[in-house]
């Protein structure tokens, strides 16, 4: 049995809105769909960054200073 799914009203800016209408067309998906997919990527980008941020809770935290030079010692700015 599959969930049943929950109805809701959402406002889009309208070139956002044209945007999901085409890459709907040209998914062959729904804009429910493709709205869903984003919410659950969304989510899951959270979840992944509070198991980031648990994971380091214990670090001592570097100052934005320090955090540059070593950037520039190991070449990457």
């Amino acid at each position: 049995m599959t969930n049943p799914t929950k109805r809701t009203t959402i406002y889009l800016d309208p070139d956002l809105h044209k945007a999901l209408r085409l890459k709907s067309i040209d998914s062959s998906k729904s804009v429910s769909e493709l709205v869903n997919e984003a919410v659950r990527e969304a989510l899951a980008e959270d979840a992944e960054d509070l198991a980031a941020f648990e994971e380091r809770k214990d670090e001592i935290p570097i100052p934005f200073e320090e955090m540059v030079k070593r950037l520039k010692l190991d070449g990457l700015i």
